[in-house]
This record gives structure tokens, C-alpha cells and sequence, in this order.
């Protein structure tokens, strides 16, 4: 019976869609950044999965139609970008060099950390996208040769890190401009700490959201640079 629920492409939806929707409800409940909704679902889910037995295979046959989302949800990003081109005009120097240093800064921290923890070529590669969206990095990753899943799992954790504590570290940096503010979230955390860019403001969510388009860019670019330093 369990298997036979678990198969259903219903079951996978229905979790996932169910184990946000708790989150949602926790988070406004309890406003604790420890039930953010993104965190509660993979929660949920896993427990979920463990406590019945039902393989990730089973399960993914439904949760992959919201996977297909995926991409044209970070199309959809442009719109709130579109409503503030005047602003991208006038900051476009500082925002475009903005970006560039993040994503050095990204390559090199794991450059630094492979050497430090003595990680193999393979291991480092897979690192590398980290921090811009799924629907680019699994594409770097296999084009490096890394381990895709892995890379999944370090992308997922880098955006939950960035809409959990992101605002908190830009105050306790000082950055306090919105386009900084948004600039700096979108290119560290990618597609999921520019949900928390856009709870800040229009104008943290439009950078932000600028931000993931041309660091996912950039970073295809810089990661074919950085893989020959190891």
C-alpha cells in the first residue's frame, strides 16, 4: 500500500507543496528564522520518506513537475528588474562590478578550501556553482565532470544559508544602499535568497534578481578559469 502511494505523482507534489505550505504557516506564526519554509519542506520531506520506507525514485516522480518550474520561475525574475531600469541605468558600473567581485571572491574561497581540506579536481569543480541558480550549475557541473547531486545539495544549502541570515550579515557588514543590499544577496545566494531580497524591498529584489541572471553568467565564464588551478 505504502509503495503503491508513494509511486503516485500525486505523493511527491503533495509532500513537497504540503511541507512549504507548513512552513509558510510556521514562519508567520512563529516568525523564527529556524521555520523557514524552504528549510521545514526539505525537512518534512526527507522524515517523510525515511519513516515510510518510499525511495527518493518513487518520490520524484511527482516532486520533478515542480522541478520543471524551475527554469521559467527564474525567467520570471526579470519583471521586478523591469520595473526598476531606471535605477539599473544609473548604478549599471557599480552593479556590474559588484557582481564580478562576488563571483571571484566565490571562486576563490573554494579554491582556498580545496586546497586547505586537500579536495580532489572532481571535488572542486563540483563546488564551484554553488552559488548561482539549479538550472545553471547542473549544467556547469556536468560540463566540469563533477558530481551533480553534490552540487544540487551545495547550491540548496548556499541559498537556504542566504535567505535565512543574508539580511542579517549585510547589517552587520554595514550595507545598507538596496542596491548593495540586493546586489550582494542575489550574487552570493542566487534564486532563493532573492525571495528574501524581495521581502526587503522593490529595489533589494529587482538587483537581486539582475544579480542571479549575470552571476550565473559570469560564473560559467570564471569556473572555466578556476578549474586549471587545481
Amino acid at each position: 500500500m505504502i509503495e503503491a502511494v508513494g509511486s503516485s505523482i500525486f505523493f511527491g507534489i503533495g509532500l513537497t507543496l504540503g511541507g512549504f505550505l507548513l512552513g509558510t504557516a510556521l514562519k508567520k506564526r512563529f516568525n523564527l528564522f529556524l521555520f523557514n519554509p524552504l528549510l521545514v519542506a526539505i525537512a518534512v520531506c526527507i522524515s517523510t520518506l525515511l519513516l515510510l520506507g518510499i525511495d527518493y525514485e518513487s518520490y520524484s516522480k511527482g516532486a520533478g513537475h515542480i522541478s520543471m518550474l524551475l527554469t521559467p520561475a527564474t525567467v520570471c525574475l526579470a519583471i521586478p528588474l523591469y520595473e526598476q531600469l531606471q535605477l539599473l541605468k544609473k548604478n549599471a558600473t557599480a552593479i556590474l562590478v559588484g557582481i564580478a567581485s562576488g563571483v571571484v571572491v566565490s571562486g576563490g574561497a573554494i579554491l582556498a578550501m580545496a586546497i586547505l581540506f586537500g579536495l580532489t579536481h572532481t571535488q572542486y569543480v563540483t563546488l564551484l556553482p554553488k552559488s548561482i541558480t539549479t538550472a545553471i550549475g547542473i549544467g556547469l557541473s556536468a560540463e566540469l565532470d563533477g558530481y551533480i547531486a553534490i552540487t544540487v545539495a551545495a547550491i540548496i544549502i548556499t541559498g537556504l544559508t542566504g535567505n535565512i541570515v543574508g539580511d542579517k550579515l549585510c547589517n552587520i557588514f554595514g550595507i545598507e544602499h538596496p542596491v548593495a543590499k540586493g546586489v550582494a544577496i542575489g550574487t552570493s545566494t542566487h534564486v532563493m535568497g532573492t525571495s528574501k531580497a524581495m521581502e526587503l524591498g522593490e529595489v533589494e529584489g529587482a538587483m537581486s534578481s539582475l544579480s542571479v541572471a549575470v552571476a550565473g553568467l559570469m560564473t560559467v565564464a570564471a569556473a572555466l578559469v578556476f578549474e586549471n588551478f587545481l
